[in-house]
């Protein structure tokens, strides 16, 4: 028996069922803590004293369960916004926390709401994005809390990504998106004056540059900004002159999370996602804390909300081989205590740890990713899972990962690769999975296997390759155009067809579409190369089973995705099984639809891996 077979089961409830608690925010008084938990199964807000045990449930969402929530700065609301079956018409809606009456504050049907702004020295007021008068651009509101009325402050004039808050709540700064994929930041005085250009960025800077906020005085802006650098910095902007000066900066990554203060505006820590998130503290004030906090307990740290007066922070610990641990941390006395953690039945069990791993691919590129092994393993070669993180323009990271404890507690090595294209590596990195979908980014893939092979950890004849979004592309790829090299392979919610995803992304994604274009390809110009592109038109190419899982409301992946390639396999004979969700959209947020698809995922690795499977 190996020692991964001595370890009992993680049962998959505790893996991917909701947490216990998670997601803790302190109000802006200092005085309640916020956090999500269940409710029948379906996770709502509940609030009580910080000191205290009194939490109680707020609201009362009954279906798909709340993921993002926010204090108003009002102390008496809770505001949070929810979709309706994964469409991402997201409504916003706000909870008074002593009445728990809820009010639907954008009762617009087809219309996605976004907050893009929350003050403390405005705490009666809101600024909501929505794209109710034309579906592909969203206007900016200012929401008066107390009564909800809504008033139209910025019009779009069809070309603005994103929008910049000053620090008196006025909209002064826009991102507008320009025809090449690059990008132009606009400012003005007032929100009756005329915008002017600040800066351009073009295409290959981009997706790596972007304004953080205004300075206190609003006459200069925090960006991060990869001009004449690789990887971003964080920089302040003089609007008068455009003198730049660097806060921050790495010559490989990218600006991560960053702290900015509640009065001054001034940022105070800057955090760098490099094979483990590591923070730089910019404010003397905040260097004695931070030494705590790193002393407190072991783990990457985040801050994730602080009081008006900056005294208490709830903040959160993630490690590899255990739960997120949440701490209330008091600056005043310098001492911390453990709140919760998100999931306590993990600690009942042997977790296995994340090793960072780096490799030269075939073109010389080093490409870094995450290993997890089973704890305790000594036997190699193992069946190998290649779980590929979606996006692209995202990246996989250092700490508890629910599918890789999974999967390296069913007996898999679990590799996790930040193939090129990947992003927070600098915009080289970045830039080189241009026009590479299914190609240089698919070899990275590739050469991990391989990688993973010459190292004595993957068996050859069990490499499953498994993903969502992305990751179900690089799966159907996998399949289809290395079909060799992988025995079975898991699409969740994968494109399979690059011309009919181009097509049909969803309309307020349009001051993105020339990204898609620079970056994939323009299904108007380039239909032969995106169809070499495509796993659709190789279908005939697979020879290995196949588990498809599909949202039948996604509106960035539509069902017909999923369901033109199973038609091909269909058609051809092809092993494969087909899962679609009719109540779910980019994903799955229902826990019993989780679980549902991770039953059937586990024991098609299990028949194919030879891994091991928890009886439903």
């Amino acid at each position: 028996m190996t020692n991964s077979a001595a370890t009992k089961l993680i049962p998959r409830k505790v893996l991917f069922g909701n947490p216990v608690k998670a997601s803790p925010q302190v109000s802006p008084d200092g005085k309640r803590l916020a956090y999500l938990a269940p409710v029948n199964n379906v996770l709502n807000v509940w609030v009580g004293s910080l000191e205290g045990d009194d939490y109680q449930p707020v609201t009362k969402d009954k279906e798909r369960g709340i993921r993002f929530y926010f204090w108003a700065a009002d102390n008496k609301h809770i505001g949070y916004i929810q979709d309706a079956g994964g469409d991402e018409n997201w409504r916003l809606y706000m909870t008074n926390v002593e009445t728990r009456e809820t009010r639907d504050l954008t009762p617009f049907a087809n219309v996605q709401a976004r907050v893009t702004g929350h003050d403390k020295h405005f705490p009666h007021e809101l600024l909501v994005e929505l794209n109710k008068e034309k579906p592909q651009v969203h206007d900016v509101y200012h929401l008066d809390l107390p009564s909800g009325e809504l008033k139209l402050v910025a019009k779009n004039p069809g070309n603005i990504a994103s929008w910049v808050i000053d620090t008196q709540f006025k909209v002064r700064g826009a991102v507008v998106t320009l025809p090449d994929g690059g990008s132009e930041l606009l400012v003005r005085e007032h929100e009756e004056s005329e915008w002017r250009k600040l800066v351009s960025w073009t295409s290959e800077d981009a997706l790596t540059s972007g304004p953080v906020g205004f300075t206190l005085d609003g006459n200069a802006l925090y960006l991060e900004d990869s001009r004449n650098a690789n990887a971003s910095r964080l920089v302040k902007l003089s609007l008068a002159n455009g003198d730049v000066s660097v806060l921050a900066e790495d010559s490989q990554y990218d600006v991560g999370s960053i702290m900015i203060h509640h009065d001054t505006y001034e940022i105070q820590a800057v955090a760098f996602n490099r094979d483990r998130v590591e923070w730089t503290v910019l404010d003397s004030a905040l260097q004695e804390d931070f030494k705590l906090l790193r002393e407190l307990q072991a783990g990457d740290i985040s801050i994730l909300s602080r009081d008006d007066n900056d005294q208490v922070w709830i903040v959160g610990y993630v490690v590899d081989d255990g739960p997120v641990s949440y701490y209330v941390y008091d600056r005043a006395s310098k001492s911390g205590r453990l709140l919760f953690t998100n999931q306590p039945e993990l600690s009942n069990h042997t977790l296995a740890q994340m090793q960072p791993v780096s490799f030269k691919a075939r073109d010389g590129l080093t490409i870094h990713g995450y290993l997890t092994l089973p704890a305790g393993e000594s036997q190699k070669p193992l069946p190998l899972v290649l779980n590929v993180h979606g996006g692209p323009w995202a990246r996989d990271g250092w700490g508890y990962r629910p599918e890789a404890q999974w999967l390296a507690n069913r007996g898999y090595a679990c590799l996790q690769v930040n193939y090129r294209g990947s992003t927070g590596y600098g915009k080289e990195f970045l830039n080189a999975g241009n026009k590479e979908w299914g190609a240089k980014m698919h070899d990275d893939l590739v050469d991990a296997v391989h990688w993973a092979i010459e190292q004595g950890i993957a068996y050859p004849a069990k490499v499953a390759i498994y993903g969502g979004s992305y990751g179900g592309y690089a799966a159907l790829a996998g399949a289809t155009f290395t079909p060799d090299l992988f025995c079975c392979a898991v699409d969740i919610v994968g494109p399979s067809n690059l011309i009919t995803l181009i097509r049909t992304i969803p309309p307020y994604w349009s001051t993105f579409l020339a990204n898609f274009h620079m970056r994939v390809g323009n299904p108007d110009t380039e239909e032969e190369f995106l169809k070499s592109r495509s796993p659709l038109f190789r279908a005939d190419q697979i020879k290995i089973p196949m588990l498809i899982a599909q949202g039948a409301n996604d509106p960035r992946v539509k069902q017909a995705e999923s369901e033109q390639i199973v038609a091909a396999m269909k058609e051809k004979g092809i092993n494969y099984e087909y899962m679609l969700f009719p109540d779910e959209g980019h994903g799955f947020a229902k826990p019993d639809n989780r679980i549902k698809f991770y039953v059937a995922a586990e024991k098609f690795l299990a028949k194919h891996l030879g891994g091991r499977y928890e009886e439903a």
